[in-house]
């Protein structure tokens, strides 16, 4: 666990303290979280997992904007309890007030889409050529058919893929 971001977590939580006037319980911190979100706060675990990569690529808006994010959402759920919006007043009021930071809900880090192989399915319709996902592929195979919806013929694997 990168010492930084675990610094940052604790500093979140001594703002909010000093901010509330009270002691709040620590959060588990992870470092296990892909895909597009930078940060997860799963309230009712008191646990924070944030995305290695996007820290990693993000280090200093992930410090300054996405930790006190994911914080204020545990520290809001302490306060308030679980009946609130996850973006609500509530968190919007630990973001501006003791963080003084814009409750923005989403990251605009650039994220690197990974690539997915299609497999090409096609019909006697002239622009007849559909991309299956691996999970459509599949179903195909075990006996599943799909009808294109000008002709109404099964469509047919071709025995091509491409990667997206």
């Amino acid at each position: 666990m990168p010492e930084q971001l675990n610094t940052r977590v604790e500093t979140c939580y001594q703002q909010a303290e000093d901010f509330f006037k009270r002691s709040f319980k620590r959060p588990v911190v992870s470092l296990k979280l892909r895909g597009q979100k930078a940060g997860v706060a799963h309230l009712h675990e008191n646990l924070l997992r944030f995305n290695p990569q996007l820290y990693r690529e993000n280090t200093e808006d992930f410090l300054r904007q996405t930790v006190p994010h994911e914080v204020a959402h545990l520290i809001a759920h302490q306060l308030f309890g679980g009946t609130i919006a996850p973006h609500g007043e509530e968190w919007q009021l630990i973001m501006r007030g003791v963080y003084e930071l814009p409750p923005n809900r989403c990251h605009t880090y650039e994220i690197q889409r990974r690539s997915v192989m299609r497999y090409i399915y096609r019909c006697p319709c002239p622009t007849g050529e559909f991309a299956f996902s691996g999970q459509r592929h599949k179903l195909v195979r075990k006996g599943r058919r799909y009808l294109c919806r000008s002709c109404r013929q099964v469509l047919v694997f071709s025995g091509e893929t491409r990667v997206e």
